[in-house]
């Protein structure tokens, strides 16, 4: 096979599981993990059975490899600030309003209690959230952490733990109250508030005169 047409394959097969994916995402955001079938599946992404079991050899499969892939894009935009910035501070709210903003997406919310769902059932699924989600965010901003360490700027021992308590301070209570259908969408300005508190709190045990 010439190298040209390799690449004409490999972009197809690109395409086509792209396609399968994407009539996951209609049928698992319509029904949830229990109710969605492998039929509608097929359906909703224009294939045949048979096409998608050869990309993926079970709905749990398949419902993985649309967490991975999703959570992997929700974590590249929430990550997107300069691990050279020297400013704690900006680089801590710009991050924080990046993980509000994905997380308390209604979009987001549902897919959560579709993951929270089937994760007891099958732990891979909850795995994949939680090391393609959380755990990739809390990676980040401790690598960010690690270099003000490093420069001074910041007095911390364990950046991992530090980054997941930040994360979860500017997040806790929106999300819980989305969770629980408490509020439909978080108040800015309360945003902001806990944002300033987690700042406040974060440097006030990490900062260089802590």
């Amino acid at each position: 096979m010439s190298t040209q047409v390799a690449q004409i394959a490999e972009v197809a097969d690109t395409a086509k599981r792209r396609q399968i994916i994407e009539g996951a995402r209609q049928i698992f955001m319509r029904d949830g993990f229990d109710g969605a079938s492998m039929n509608d599946i097929t359906r909703a992404a224009g294939v045949s059975k048979g096409t998608v079991y050869a990309y993926f050899p079970s709905k749990e499969a398949l419902f993985e490899a649309l967490i991975r892939e999703d959570r992997r894009i929700q974590a590249e935009r929430i990550c997107r600030f300069s691990a050279d910035d020297e400013n704690v501070e900006k680089v801590l709210r710009e991050i924080a309003r990046n993980i509000v903003a994905a997380v308390t997406q209604p979009g987001h919310i549902a897919h959560l209690r579709t993951v929270i769902a089937a994760a007891a059932k099958f732990p891979s699924i909850g795995h994949a959230f939680y090391e393609a989600g959380p755990m990739y965010g809390a990676g980040r901003l401790a690598a960010y952490l690690d270099r003000q360490v490093s420069a001074g700027r910041l007095r911390i021992d364990d950046t991992q733990r530090a980054a997941f308590q930040y994360i979860d301070m500017c997040l806790a209570r929106p999300l819980k109250q989305m969770l629980f259908c408490v509020i439909e969408t978080p108040d800015p300005a309360e945003v902001e508030k806990a944002i300033d508190s987690a700042i406040a709190m974060f440097m006030a045990a990490y900062g260089p005169d802590s």
